[in-house]
């Protein structure tokens, strides 16, 4: 028998297919459990929790944790070269959470280390405000 973390289950590759088919989209578990019980396909809310913390574990996902009392959310990475930091930005009106890809704010990253000694920590950096299309929507 294989060693537990080599063990591939089909919940496991069903998971990891569904999240590698949409790269840098998040997605919280009970999105995952509904795509699959809108699928037909009988997978537990338990074993997505436990497969998403193994591929956490393995490289394969990033976890995001946007703020107190909301969902965790998961973005599948694979095993390519991922980025050291990843900052997001979250629309308070519809929800979408957006990459910030920037190089402004690896700068802004690398004064808070060097000029004020702080360390950001990635998995806990949301921006909050207003999408473009929300903000069109309000006139803004």
């Amino acid at each position: 028998m294989a060693e537990k973390n080599q063990y591939k289950t089909r919940q496991h590759e069903q998971l990891l297919s569904y999240l590698a088919e949409n790269p840098r989209t998040h997605f919280t578990a009970a999105d995952i459990c509904e795509h699959f019980r809108a699928g037909g396909q009988k997978i537990g809310t338990a074993t997505i929790y436990r497969q998403l913390e193994r591929l956490i574990s393995e490289g394969q996902v990033k976890k995001y944790q946007l703020g107190e009392g909301e969902s965790a959310c998961f973005e599948y990475v694979g095993d390519g070269i991922q980025d050291p930091l990843c900052y997001h930005l979250k629309c308070e009106r519809c929800g979408m959470l957006f990459h910030l890809q920037c190089g402004e704010i690896t700068e802004f990253e690398r004064h808070i280390t060097e000029e004020h000694g702080f360390l950001i920590d990635p998995r806990r950096t949301v921006f909050y405000g207003l999408c473009e299309a929300c903000r069109k929507e309000q006139g803004i």
